[in-house]
C-alpha cells in the first residue's frame, strides 16, 4: 500500500482517475467477448459480439474497387512511383485532392443540398479525435455540454477525459420516442445554471447512437433556434449520416442553417468515414467549422491526430470515383435495410419490440418486460444473463444515460450471414426456456428459468432466408485483445 502510495506521487492525476470511462457495463460487454470470443468452428459457444457499431456489409465492394485500381495505393507496383511525394511531410490542411473529394463526398452524403467548403475541413484521428479537438476548441476545464440522453458512453471519454470539461445530459424520454425538445433542453440548461455550471454548448450525434434514428427538420430548426437565444455552441456529430437506409432522408444541420437568420460562428459538425463507409482503422475523423478561429484553432491541434498521407491518397482517389460511390453508398443502404429487418422481425416474432429506426449500425431494444423490476438493477440483472448465458454482447441502456431501464443497444451490420443466424437463435431459446416453467429443462438451462424471465413465443422461424445479407469476408469481429485502448464506438 505504501509503495502504491509513493508511486502514484509520481503520476498525473490522468494517469491515476477513471475519468476514461471504462467503468461501465459497456466496456465490461467487451471485455467479456474479449475473454471468450465466438467463432463458428473454433468457439461455437463463445460470445458473439453485438456491442461493436461496425459496418462490415459491403468490404466486398471495396475489395473489388481495390483490386481495380492498384494505382491508387503507393504500396503496388503501379503505385510506387508516388511513394516519395507522400511519404514526406505534407501540410496540416492534407492533401489537397482528398479534402476537395471528402467536401463533396460529404456533400452528397447530405443529398446534394449543401456545398461544404473544403478550406473548414481539419483532419482528425477519427471522430474520438475530432470531438475532443471541438471541446479543446470552445470551452476550458469545468464548462460544460449539454448532452441530450440515451447517448453515446465512450462520449465521456471524448468530450470530458482530457478536456476537463463536464457532461449535463438532457433528459429524453420514451413517450415521444426520445425526442429531443426545446423544454427537455431548456430544463437542462436552467438546472445546470441554478448549479452555477457554464454551458458553453450542445452536442447532438444525428443520426442518433444508440437509437438510430434521425432530427426533423422542425426539431433542428428548434435547437438552432435555442443555442442561438443562449448565445452557445451547437456541434452536431453526423458520423452515421450516410447510413440511413430508409425514408425520411438525412438532413445536415448545414442545411438547416442555409436559410435561418442564426450566428454561424456558433456551428460545427463532427465527420468520420468510419462508420459511413467502414474504414474505423483508417482514422479519418473530420472537424467542420462555420467558425474561421475554430477551424485555424483545430487546424494547429491537428498535428497530434493526422491522417496517414498514405490513407488520404487512397481514399482521394476512391471518393472522386462518383460511379463507385453511387454505387456503394445504394448498396450500403440496401444492406443495412436487410440486415435491420431480419433482426427486428426475428425479435418481433418472440415478442420482443424495437424503437422505430431508419439508420445506423444498431437498434434499440425494448426489453422492460423481461426486467424482474423496473429499476437499473434489474437491468443489470438481465444484462447479467444475457452476458453470462445467453452469450450475446448487447449494450445495456444504463451505459448509455437513458433514465428508463430495460432499453439495450443491439449492433448488427458488424458479422456475416451465418452469425446472425446463431445471435436469433440464441434469442429464440432464450425466450422459449423463459416459458419451460412446468417442464423438465436441461442443468444447463436451469439458470435461465432462475431469473423469472417470461415472454410469449409465437413463431418456430425467426428469419427470412429470402432477406439475408450475403455472408461477410470476415468470420467474426476483429477486436484487438485490449478493447479500451483504441477508439471504437
Amino acid at each position: 500500500m505504501e509503495f502504491t502510495r509513493k508511486n502514484k506521487q509520481l503520476l498525473s492525476r490522468k494517469a491515476t482517475n477513471d475519468g476514461h470511462g471504462e467503468n461501465s457495463p459497456y466496456f465490461d460487454g467487451w471485455k467479456a467477448y474479449d475473454s471468450d470470443p465466438y467463432h463458428r468452428s473454433q468457439n461455437p459457444n463463445g460470445v458473439i459480439q453485438m456491442g461493436l457499431a461496425e459496418n462490415q456489409l459491403c468490404f466486398d465492394l471495396i475489395k473489388k474497387w481495390i483490386l481495380e485500381n492498384p494505382d491508387a495505393s503507393i504500396c503496388t507496383a503501379e503505385g510506387v512511383d508516388k511513394f516519395k511525394d507522400i511519404a514526406i511531410y505534407q501540410d496540416y490542411h492534407g492533401l489537397k485532392e482528398f479534402i476537395e473529394a471528402l467536401a463533396k463526398f460529404m456533400g452528397r452524403v447530405g443529398g446534394n443540398t449543401v456545398t461544404f467548403d473544403p478550406n473548414r475541413i481539419v483532419m482528425s484521428g477519427g471522430a474520438t479525435g475530432a470531438n475532443e479537438t471541438v471541446m479543446f476548441c470552445l470551452a476550458d476545464p469545468g464548462d460544460a455540454f449539454l448532452v441530450p440522453s440515451p447517448y453515446y458512453p465512450a462520449f465521456a471519454r471524448d468530450l470530458r477525459w482530457r478536456t476537463g470539461l463536464e457532461i449535463v445530459p438532457v433528459d429524453c424520454k420514451s413517450s415521444n420516442n426520445f425526442r429531443i425538445t426545446r423544454a427537455a433542453l431548456e430544463e437542462a440548461y436552467e438546472k445546470a445554471q441554478r448549479s452555477n455550471i457554464n454551458v458553453k454548448g450542445v452536442i447532438i450525434a444525428n443520426p442518433s447512437n444508440p437509437l438510430g434514428t434521425i432530427l426533423d427538420r422542425e426539431t433542428m430548426r428548434s435547437i438552432v433556434s435555442f443555442i442561438n437565444e443562449q448565445n452557445i455552441h451547437l456541434v452536431f456529430d453526423e458520423i452515421y449520416a450516410a447510413t440511413v437506409f430508409s425514408s425520411p432522408r438525412f438532413i445536415s444541420i448545414a442545411e438547416i442553417i442555409q436559410d435561418m437568420d442564426c450566428n454561424r460562428d456558433l456551428i460545427h459538425i463532427v465527420y468520420s468515414l468510419s462508420k459511413d463507409m467502414g474504414f474505423p482503422g483508417f482514422r479519418v475523423g473530420i472537424v467542420y467549422s462555420f467558425n474561421d478561429v475554430v477551424v485555424n484553432c483545430a487546424r494547429k491541434m491537428s498535428s497530434f491526430g493526422l491522417v496517414s498521407s498514405q490513407t488520404q491518397y487512397l481514399l482521394a482517389s476512391m471518393l472522386s470515383d462518383e460511379d463507385f460511390v453511387g454505387n456503394f453508398l445504394r448498396e450500403s443502404s440496401k444492406r443495412l435495410a436487410k440486415r435491420h429487418h431480419v433482426f427486428t422481425k426475428g425479435l418481433e416474432q418472440v415478442g420482443i419490440s424495437c424503437l422505430k429506426s431508419n439508420a445506423g449500425l444498431f437498434f434499440w431494444m425494448d426489453m422492460r418486460p423481461l426486467l424482474k423490476e423496473q429499476t437499473v438493477k434489474g437491468e443489470m440483472e438481465l444484462w447479467r444473463v444475457i452476458i453470462d448465458e445467453v452469450k450475446l454482447n448487447v449494450s445495456p441502456g444504463s451505459s448509455f444515460q437513458c433514465l428508463e431501464p430495460g432499453w439495450f443497444r443491439v449492433c448488427f451490420a458488424n458479422m456475416d450471414g451465418e452469425t446472425v443466424e446463431v445471435a436469433l437463435d440464441r434469442i429464440r431459446k432464450f425466450v422459449l426456456q423463459g416459458k419451460e416453467e412446468d417442464h423438465a429443462v436441461p442443468e444447463t438451462s436451469k439458470r435461465w428459468q432462475k431469473k423469472n424471465l417470461r415472454l410469449s413465443f409465437s413463431s418456430s422461424r425467426l428469419y427470412d432466408e429470402s432477406i439475408m445479407s450475403p455472408p461477410m469476408i470476415s468470420p467474426h469481429s476483429p477486436i484487438p485483445h485490449s478493447p479500451l485502448v483504441p477508439a471504437m464506438t
